[in-house]
């Protein structure tokens, strides 16, 4: 008896000790990490001490050197140049994605267009200045996503045609870096790339939700935010023309995004448009998209689109600012 009462004590201060230790232990704190990427900055914080910024920088190689067009060698530049070439899967996947959204938002989503976008080149006079008709029309020639296809991992396309992904693939780099994280079983941080975001589980140093600020549309180039809000195992883009605009000689503000159909900056009341979707990339993509469409066809593509949570804000009659939540766009 006196054995057995000894190896129960004993098991007792054991189970007692592994408990004790079990209670003491730590989540692990974050890790925060930034620097210039995309022409912009990167901003990641994950729930772990592991620190992944040499494997960002490659992978952010990695992208640039597909889809960059201020890279005279990348792959999507020397296609531009004419080149036939097979991609790599970075590329294929920003490809299909742009060509599903291009035809959903029928063409408003259009990475051919940057050709034109160039030709009216939106620098800081931000003045209007008259463009030759004939020159638009014949670079309008080359637009249309449609005329460009991928074959066995190969671009085809007319040599004339401009392709540029800069209005999806910097969402795709957030997702890239996220889906990494993934691979880490890191399922708890947030990932932002110039102001696209995605976000999972919470965060843990804090024990709360993710949250992230909406900007306030300011003409003035100050910053402000005009409203907060919590993001979960979603990615999240938002498209602003308040600080990239031109103003015509009656004072109509025209977007930098360029109508795909006519070749012609948009003249909208729309100032930002913020999309959540479950990935950044098809973030991304919509909000460009939704700019160029308009409050009312916005409305009612929502309809038949519930996955995708909208909030816009824009100038009424009288150039107050108004705003519009759309498909339960979370208000707090």
């Amino acid at each position: 008896m006196k054995v057995e009462r000894l190896k129960t004590h004993y098991f007792t201060i054991k189970i007692l000790v592994l408990l004790l230790l079990a209670s003491c232990k730590q989540e692990p704190k974050n890790t925060k990490l930034s620097g210039p990427v995309f022409g912009t900055t990167y901003n990641v914080i994950y729930n772990s001490e592991v620190n992944y910024e040499k494997q960002f920088d490659s992978l952010f190689h990695v992208i640039n050197q597909s889809m960059s067009t201020y890279i005279p060698d990348s792959k999507i530049s020397r296609i531009n140049k004419g080149e036939t070439l097979q991609v790599d899967e970075h590329f294929v996947n920003v490809f299909k994605t742009a060509k599903h959204i291009y035809r959903e938002t029928e063409g408003a989503f259009d990475p051919t267009i940057g050709a034109v976008v160039n030709a009216w080149d939106f620098g800081p006079e931000g003045k209007i200045v008259t463009i030759d008709s004939i020159a638009i029309k014949t670079l309008m020639k080359s637009v249309g996503f449609n005329k460009i296809g991928l074959v066995n991992n190969t671009i085809e396309k007319k040599n004339e045609a401009f392709l540029d992904f800069n209005a999806i693939a910097k969402g795709y780099g957030v997702d890239v870096i996220a889906d990494f994280l993934e691979t880490k079983n890191i399922n708890n941080y947030l990932v932002e790339i110039g102001g696209e975001i995605r976000a999972s589980g919470i965060n843990m140093e804090k024990k709360s939700p993710w949250r992230v600020g909406l900007d306030k549309p300011r003409f003035d180039g100050e910053q402000s935010v005009l409203k907060g809000i919590s993001l979960e195992n979603v990615g999240m883009a938002t498209s602003g023309t308040y600080r990239k605009f031109k103003i015509d000689d009656d004072g109509n503000r025209y977007a930098h995004i360029i109508n795909t159909k006519t070749g012609y900056p948009s003249k909208t009341n729309i100032l930002s448009v913020s999309v959540i979707a479950e990935d950044c990339m098809t973030a991304d993509a919509y909000a460009t998209a939704f700019q160029a469409m308009g409050i009312p066809k916005v409305t009612e593509f929502l309809k038949s689109h519930p996955e995708l949570k909208v909030f816009l804000v824009f100038e009424n009659e009288n150039r107050e600012l108004e705003t519009l939540s759309l498909n339960n766009f979370p208000e707090q």
